[in-house]
């Protein structure tokens, strides 16, 4: 790879037909930017978990995963959610192969606490699988389903999407890990953006619970990933053409909100 990679983590809240990302994605690719994405897709489970009558709780951004829920949230991140974001950045013309936290041992996880369920924490990475991809020209798009050893049997394990890209962007040394959310960045106690932060104030955040929901393990991942990773970046992916213009550095100059960017010290 001539280049550094970039991994971008998108959720489904930031997918629709009115979105721009995998377009910005096929355009990126095109230009040579090696790209690793990984995918969410908690409305979707959601949603398939409510059609079965199967309850759904979290806990600190993450889903509490049972037997049942498991099944469920396997078959809709690694199947279907997976598939249709594979086939629609190859119907724009780009170049994806789909997979799981499974394939090729890429994420090894061990279960979290019993009172999660089989939620895992991500343990070892091996990225070997997705520098062949992506030597060969295409982008991974990861779902971010584990396996581990669960009471001496090795299982599949839930991931969080957000904890899955801060360790695959730690295990690459990619240039930068890119989160797109639905909001405009983190938020301090008062309700206004933090533009900047380094790694010490991320780590304050989290301390003082200024950090909440969803943007605990979106932080917590991007401490993982600036281990090596030259800087992390949360944005709204909502907004037109995000990915892109951040990418080349229109967007800081451009839009009023800029994003969050975290930096190491």
């Amino acid at each position: 790879m001539q280049r550094k990679v970039i991994v971008v983590k998108i959720g489904g809240s930031t997918l629709g037909n009115h979105d721009t990302t995998l377009e910005d994605l096929v355009d990126l690719q095109k230009q040579g930017e090696p790209l690793v994405v990984v995918h969410g897709g908690a409305k979707v489970t959601t949603e398939w978990l409510a059609r079965l009558g199967i309850p759904t709780s979290f806990v600190n951004g993450l889903r509490v995963t049972d037997a049942e829920s498991l099944k469920v949230v396997a078959a809709a991140l690694g199947g279907l959610v997976n598939k249709e974001l594979v086939v629609a950045i190859q119907a724009l013309g780009g170049k994806a192969v789909g997979l799981s936290g499974c394939d090729g041992n890429l994420l090894w996880a061990s279960v979290r606490s019993p009172e999660m369920g089989y939620v895992g924490d991500i343990v070892a990475v091996d990225p070997t699988l997705l520098k062949l991809l992506l030597n060969a020209g295409y982008m991974p798009v990861v779902a971010p389903i584990s396996f581990g050893s669960v009471e001496g049997k090795v299982m599949l394990l839930n991931v969080n999407g957000d904890t899955a890209a801060g360790e695959i962007a730690a295990a690459l040394a990619a240039e930068k890990l890119m989160f797109l959310t639905d909001v405009d960045g983190i938020h301090d106690g008062s309700e206004q953006i933090v533009h900047m932060l380094n790694m010490t104030e991320a780590k304050d955040m989290l301390a003082s619970g200024a950090a909440s929901g969803g943007m605990i393990p979106k932080i917590e991942a991007s401490l993982r990933a600036l281990t090596t990773t030259k800087v992390v970046r949360i944005i709204n992916g909502r907004t037109a053409h995000a990915l892109r213009d951040d990418i080349s550095g229109k967007a800081r100059q451009m839009t009023k909100s800029g994003g969050t960017t975290i930096v190491a010290e």
